[in-house]
Parts: structure tokens; C-alpha cells; sequence
């Protein structure tokens, strides 16, 4: 006589809850290592600043535990070291520019910090099945359209280092396209789910290219409008580049078609030529892209840039023992160099490791979710940080022009952060989903349940 027992797999939250310590044991080391090297001492507010990172990582690992036990237990600790030595970095270039303690920017990076985990540890709380964000697929679309727009509102809209990207209200300022970001990837996700018979299957060949549907290439043609918009209006090539490139990546993972990827290199190089042609901006960049040591140029600050990483060689000059403040925004834009050029070659790798795993669980998330709307959300969220870190770091390096981007959890600044922090959350909440058993997975109440029915493959 045989017995049959259900199969429980193992959730992974011990093995997080080890990784999330010893990430946080990391990034007082190096917090302990600044410190020794610009004041001689171990920081009297070693136990406050590493204290609040600890309650607050290991009270969303609790979280964890409660509502979604099955996610994804590497997530959490990769995020967490990455936060972490963002906050180690901009802390060491406020002690470099000599800010005294009631106006470090390390102080109001971590405030940040707390409140992106908190709103993180909302998501999971509110979002308790992913595919209840379907039902929102075209108010997403309006939602992402507004926050796009709003810096250019006369009142609030506020320009920067010649982009107007922010808004500001009663003091603090904020970047809503970070947040549209996730919008248009929920519509992006629910459009793609609808259509992606039609995108795939129907169309006429062309020198061997399967060419869609003129009604089917309209939204490519959309999106391709709407990033040149953003340039146009906003001077900002970063974000253009990465709402196109997102939605080109999914519309080739739901159809699997290669012209897709054809069609959409060919209309953001028209529009980047176009845009090289027309404004000034644009050529100011690819000019410094070219030879940035050009005596004649309008900035030195990609040839700092590079002059610092070179400084950092193979292993680094050590954390507090470089020159990183010398370039401009070293804790925002150029917060990636000032690693290069303290922890070395070496050290970057590590960290552009960090990002490769993430995107890497983000997109094991997507193949293991159940239903297409999951794959494809994943693959977005996942691909929207894979492609700010290589814009970013492709910048920095000159492999493609400098943008302006922020390199996600690690430069200063709220809007990114908190954003980064609300699409590790719903990777959590996918990937919890597409681990869970079936007997265990949570029925949705109330006015969600109506729309996962029939969702499940």
C-alpha cells in the first residue's frame, strides 16, 4: 500500500533572510572603511544609519514571509546590497564636499530609501495577484501619458541641467517618468496579451521580413511618436531611449518575431538622426560622445569621468582614497564612475554582476509565471533595469552617448529609487505567484477576482 503526499517546495525565505544580513554586514563595512580613511575614526552614526537599513530591509523580508512566501529569496538581498552601497558612495562624496550633518545627502538618500521599502511592502499588501493589473491595461496607458506630461505644466513643471523632467511641489521635487515607467509597462503587458495573435500571425512577407498590418504597426509608430515627443519637449534621450527600447523588447517576446526588433532599430534610428539634425542638445552630446577631450567643448565631464575610471585601474585607489568629487554629479549621473574609480575594475564587475543576477531572476520570474500577462510584465520590469544600467554604463564608457539616466538604487535621488523599489515588488509578487503550489495559491476577494478568471494556463 502506497501513500500519496503533496509536494511542498522549499519558499527560500531563510536562505534570503541569511543573504539580506550578510549584504547589510557588507555595506557597514564599507560605511566603516569611508570613514576610517576621511576622519581617522569608526562614524558615531555607524549603528543609527546601519540600524534604520536593517529594521527596514529585514521588517520587508517579514513581509515577505506573510504575503508572498514563495517569492523569489534573491531579489531582496541583491536590492538591499545595491541600496546599500549607493548610500556608502554618496555619503563619501558628502564627506569630500564637506556638508556638515544636518545637510547630508546621504541622510536624505536614506530617507528615501525607507520610504521606497515602505511603499514596496504596500504593493505587495494591495497587489495580491498580479493579474488583477490587466484589468487597468489602458488606464495605465492614461496614467503613464499624464505623468509624462506633467513636467511641462508651467506651474510645477521644473527644468534642470536643461532637461524639464521634474516637478515641484512645496519644496521636494520629483521625476514622474520614473514612475510612468511601471504604467507603461503594465500597458505594454495588457495591450500585448490582447493582440499578440494578431502581431504575430497576420502580415505579408517582404525581402524576407514578415511585415505586419497597418493597423498593427500603429502602436510601434505610437511608441516610436511618443519617445521623440519626449525629446523634443523634455531634452531627454535616456528616457526616449528606454520607453522605445522596453516596448520594442516585449513586442518581440509576445510575437517572437524578428522584424519587430528590425522595424523598431530602424524608427528610433530615424528619430535619433532626425533629432541629431534638429537640435542643439542632442549635438552637444554626440560631440562629447565623439572626442571628449576636445579643448574646445562645452563640458569636460564625460573626460573626468574616464580619467577618473582610469585612475581606479585594476583593483581601485579604496573606498574614501580617490578624487571621484571632481566630476560633476558624482552622486547622481556619474555615481557608477565614482565606483570604477575607488573599487577598480574589479569592483564594478562584481556590481554589474549584481544587475546581471537581478535581471536574471526577473527574467527566470517571467518563464516561470502561468499566464502571459506575468511573462510579459516580468520581462518588462526586468528589461527596464537591464536597459537603464547598460544606458547608463554604456555612457559612462562611451559606447553610445552620455543621457542623463541614474543608475537604478545606486545614484542619489528619490524618484528613482522609489521606483525601483515598487518593480522589485511586483517581481516579488510574480514570482511568488508563478512559484506557489497550485494547491496553496490565494483566491482573490472582492473586486479583483473577476478578472483572473480563465487566466490561469
Amino acid at each position: 500500500m502506497s501513500t500519496i503526499t503533496t509536494f511542498r517546495p522549499r519558499t527560500g525565505r531563510t536562505t534570503e533572510l541569511v543573504l539580506v544580513l550578510f549584504a547589510i554586514a557588507i555595506v557597514l563595512l564599507a560605511y566603516v572603511n569611508v570613514a576610517l580613511a576621511i576622519q581617522g575614526e569608526v562614524p558615531p552614526n555607524l549603528m543609527l544609519h546601519g540600524g534604520l537599513l536593517l529594521a527596514f530591509t529585514v521588517g520587508f523580508h517579514l513581509v515577505l514571509r506573510w504575503k508572498a512566501r514563495y517569492a523569489d529569496p534573491l531579489l531582496l538581498p541583491i536590492t538591499t546590497l545595491l541600496n546599500g552601497l549607493g548610500l556608502v558612495m554618496i555619503l563619501r562624496l558628502d564627506y569630500a564636499a564637506g556638508r556638515d550633518v544636518g545637510s547630508l545627502v546621504a541622510s536624505r538618500q536614506l530617507m528615501w530609501s525607507a520610504l521606497g521599502i515602505t511603499l514596496a511592502a504596500v504593493v505587495l499588501f494591495v497587489v495580491r495577484d498580479h493579474r488583477v493589473l490587466r484589468r487597468y491595461t489602458y488606464i495605465a496607458m492614461v496614467a503613464g501619458f499624464v505623468l509624462l506630461l506633467l513636467p511641462m505644466l508651467p506651474l510645477i513643471g521644473h527644468e534642470e541641467n536643461g532637461s524639464r523632467l521634474w516637478i515641484r511641489l512645496g519644496g521636494f521635487s520629483f521625476q514622474p517618468g520614473e514612475v510612468a515607467k511601471i504604467a507603461l509597462t503594465v500597458f505594454f503587458a495588457g495591450y500585448l496579451v490582447a493582440t499578440r495573435d494578431a502581431l504575430s500571425l497576420v502580415g505579408r512577407r517582404f525581402l524576407g521580413l514578415q511585415l505586419p498590418r497597418g493597423r498593427d504597426l500603429g502602436p510601434l509608430l505610437a511608441a516610436w511618436g511618443l519617445s521623440v515627443l519626449i525629446l523634443v519637449a523634455q531634452r531627454d534621450l535616456g528616457s526616449s531611449l528606454l520607453f522605445f527600447g522596453l516596448f520594442v523588447a516585449m513586442l518581440y517576446v509576445a510575437t517572437e518575431r524578428v522584424s519587430w526588433i528590425i522595424i523598431g532599430l530602424l524608427l528610433f534610428s530615424a528619430g535619433a538622426v532626425l533629432a541629431w539634425r534638429l537640435f542643439g542638445h542632442v549635438q552637444t552630446r554626440v560631440n562629447l560622445w565623439l572626442d571628449p577631450f576636445d579643448p574646445a567643448a562645452s563640458s569636460d565631464q564625460v573626460a573626468k569621468g574616464l580619467m577618473g575610471m582610469g585612475h581606479g585601474g585594476l583593483f581601485g585607489t579604496g573606498l574614501g582614497e580617490g578624487y571621484p568629487h571632481l566630476t560633476y554629479f558624482a552622486n547622481s549621473d556619474y555615481i557608477f564612475a565614482s565606483f570604477a574609480e575607488e573599487l577598480g575594475l574589479v569592483g564594478v564587475f562584481a556590481m554589474l554582476l549584481l544587475y546581471a543576477l537581478l535581471v536574471e531572476r526577473g527574467l527566470r520570474t517571467a518563464i516561470g509565471a502561468r499566464e502571459g500577462f506575468g511573462k510579459l510584465l516580468a520581462t518588462g520590469l526586468a528589461f527596464s533595469i537591464g536597459l537603464q544600467v547598460f544606458v547608463v554604463v554604456g555612457g559612462l564608457t562611451r559606447v553610445i552617448p552620455l543621457t542623463g539616466l541614474t543608475t537604478p538604487f545606486l545614484s542619489a535621488g528619490g524618484s528613482s529609487l522609489i521606483a525601483n523599489w515598487i518593480i522589485v515588488a511586483l517581481l516579488l509578487r510574480i514570482s511568488d505567484h508563478a512559484r506557489r503550489p497550485v494547491g496553496e495559491r490565494v483566491e482573490l476577494e472582492g473586486q479583483g477576482a473577476s478578472a483572473v478568471v480563465g487566466e490561469a494556463r
